[in-house]
């Protein structure tokens, strides 16, 4: 690195413009972005092979999305608390047992985020308490069929895509 100028900074990320020399010698640029949250999803199974998903319009892709629950975990803190709280907040669900089944990085060729993603199971049923800023729906559906629509397109969230392609192919193990 030549240089590293922050040019944009905010409570969730900061975005850098860097001054490079290439691999092979020359003068080059990278732009990055560091995330100040590690993400956090979580794929709740229940006794009858059902998974929950949350619906909601995401701004910077201005649509719809159906995802498993997710939400941001503080760099330095521990995923799995995260991830308990976030079920409970826009589920209402509660789980006895917990497993993280996967670690990914989101998008390595322009940031840092990191992804945690763990299987929730023997839940218990609640009211969800979203945050203000969220307008959320909750389904539950058989799991068979969140596969589905993963390999239709229809969820396409990489947390959620990963979180439910792990779990299916940890039934086949």
């Amino acid at each position: 690195i030549k240089s590293a100028t922050l040019r944009y900074d905010s409570p969730w990320i900061s975005v850098y413009h860097d001054e490079v020399i290439t691999p092979g010698g020359s003068d080059g640029i990278y732009g990055s972005v560091h995330f100040k949250n590690h993400a956090v999803g979580i794929v709740p199974i229940d006794s009858d092979d059902h998974i929950y998903l949350i619906g909601q319009y995401r701004y910077a892709l201005k649509r719809w999305s159906w995802e498993i629950p997710e939400g941001g975990c503080p760099v330095g803190t521990d995923p799995l608390n995260t991830a308990k709280r976030e079920l409970m907040e826009e589920s209402g669900i509660t789980a006895s047992s917990w497993k993280l089944i996967n670690k990914v990085d989101l998008s390595n060729c322009v940031s840092d985020e990191i992804g945690f993603i763990f299987l929730a199971t023997e839940l218990t049923i609640g009211d969800a308490q979203p945050d203000e800023s969220e307008e959320l729906e909750l389904i539950r559906l058989p799991f068979h069929d969140a596969l589905s629509m993963v390999q239709n397109n229809v969820i396409t969230d990489s947390l959620s895509v990963i979180g439910i392609l792990q779990t299916a192919l940890l039934r086949v193990q």
